[in-house]
């Protein structure tokens, strides 16, 4: 009995190592066979030991194992078949969101001519400097700085009483020289006289010829030196060369002013002509090669053998209010600035204009011919093209890449050469929703003039 205790503990020892779950089972079954069994001798049990019962399996670690992969399926399955019902059925069920709406018109068609526009400098046609010719005391001053003059009016007066005094000599002088001239003259036919009856010699005769020819050119000097003595009183009296504005007086009453041809003359004063005035602007060598080019193609005239008009405008004008003619072409290019200048004349009857301001001109680039005008809002750009959104027949946006020109001021509207026809329909607004290929709802609209802001 002792000994099979101790086989009974013994294999209880074995088992308590075994996982919990197995202990209270084969614990249970070593005292039911411990009751019902007869105790052995000491020595040899009666009957073989009974073999070691079987353990049975641990039901909470399978039960959950098996919940846990249930659960695990049943989400795949569920996972698996939203998955596939949202491929399957998801385009079929979602709706195709509408095509965005633009605002389309045909490009305007207007009959118009092509102006290259410049920025110019007004000059005076005619710019003098007053000096004084003759040296002396300034008298008076006959203007007020600023006035419009005419020509021959009165300006400045050099004390002329010097003058005065000098004619007379001069003619004093005069007098003096006609007398010998008379003299010599007579003396000149007594003598010829006494010749042809052979009472004087020809030696006598040939001195009173020279005497005569003496006195004729002291009295020709005389009378230079009288007229020179008119011209300077005349030069006393400083009258405008030209019509036009004064400027103001350099020299007051009472001071001393040189004059003269040469050397260091006494400026008095400056007047400029208004009316015509100039208007003087620089052209590039690319400019002016393209407009040599349309001359040589017959398609302007050329400004060398013909009077183009042109028109021009003041800096606060928005109109081209002057109409004027090119009158003048450099014969050259100026080397540092790589420009030619050009001149053109305009009309300046209330003399508004002055002298020095700068202006605008625009010359003809083409024959009047019919243009395609659209606004800048309409082209859009890339890294090298201008480019227009246009609305097919059948909706898809097709983009079309154009030649822009200049700007038509009257209208507010750009020029296109080249890429679009008259029956374009164009996308004018809504542009930010259109995409080339996309299709979109066109909504007919009208280009109208763009009024520009002051």
């Amino acid at each position: 009995m002792i000994e099979k205790r101790n086989r009974n503990g013994g294999r209880g020892r074995d088992r308590s190592e075994e996982p919990d779950e197995d202990l209270g089972l084969s614990a249970a079954g070593d005292e039911t066979a411990a009751l019902k069994e007869p105790e052995a001798p000491a020595r040899k049990p009666s009957v073989a030991p009974a073999p070691p019962a079987k353990t049975a399996p641990a039901r909470g670690q399978g039960g959950g194992t098996r919940l846990f992969l249930v659960l695990l399926v049943i989400a795949a399955a569920a996972l698996l078949y939203r998955y596939w019902g949202f491929w399957q059925t998801g385009p079929a069920t979602q709706a195709a969101p509408p095509a965005p709406t633009v605002t389309v018109a045909k490009p305007l068609i207007k009959d118009m001519e092509e102006w290259s526009d410049f920025t110019g400098q007004f000059e005076a046609r005619e710019s003098v400097e007053v000096r004084a010719r003759v040296s002396g005391y300034l008298e008076s001053i006959n203007f007020t700085d600023g006035q419009i003059v005419k020509k021959g009016d009165l300006l400045f007066v050099i004390e002329p009483r010097p003058f005065e005094l000098a004619l007379e000599t001069a003619k004093a002088q005069l007098a003096q020289t006609e007398a010998q001239v008379q003299l010599a003259q007579q003396q000149l036919d007594r003598t010829a006289q006494l010749r042809k009856n052979d009472y004087a010699t020809k030696e006598t005769y040939d001195e009173r010829v020279s005497q005569v020819a003496i006195a004729t050119a002291s009295r020709d000097a005389a009378l230079a030196a009288v007229n020179q003595a008119q011209l300077n009183l005349d030069y006393t009296r400083v009258t405008a060369p030209v019509s036009g504005r004064m400027g103001r007086h350099e020299v007051s009453v009472g001071n001393l002013v040189m004059g003269g041809v040469t050397g260091s003359t006494t400026l008095l004063t400056t007047i400029v002509s208004l009316d015509p005035i100039w208007l003087v602007f620089n052209v590039s060598e690319g400019e002016g090669m393209t407009y040599k080019r349309l001359v040589q193609k017959g398609e302007i005239k050329s400004p060398r053998d013909n009077a183009v008009e042109v028109q021009g405008q003041l800096m606060d004008e928005k109109t081209w209010t002057l109409k004027g003619t090119i009158d003048f072409v450099d014969n050259q290019y100026d080397r540092s600035s790589g420009t030619i200048r050009v001149r053109a004349a305009f009309a300046n009857p209330n003399l508004f204009i002055t002298p020095g301001q700068f202006g605008r001109i625009r010359i003809p680039g083409s024959e009047p011919y019919k243009a395609i005008l659209i606004p800048d809002s309409a082209i859009v750009a890339d890294q090298s093209n201008k480019i227009v959104l246009t609305v097919a027949a059948d909706g898809k946006v097709v983009p079309k890449i154009i030649r822009p020109g200049p700007m038509y001021d009257e209208l507010g509207l750009r020029i296109v050469r080249e890429g679009l026809e008259p029956t374009d329909q164009i996308i004018i607004n809504g542009l930010v929703r259109a995409r080339p290929g996309a299709q979109v709802t066109p909504v007919p609209g009208k280009i109208e003039p763009v009024v520009a802001s002051n």
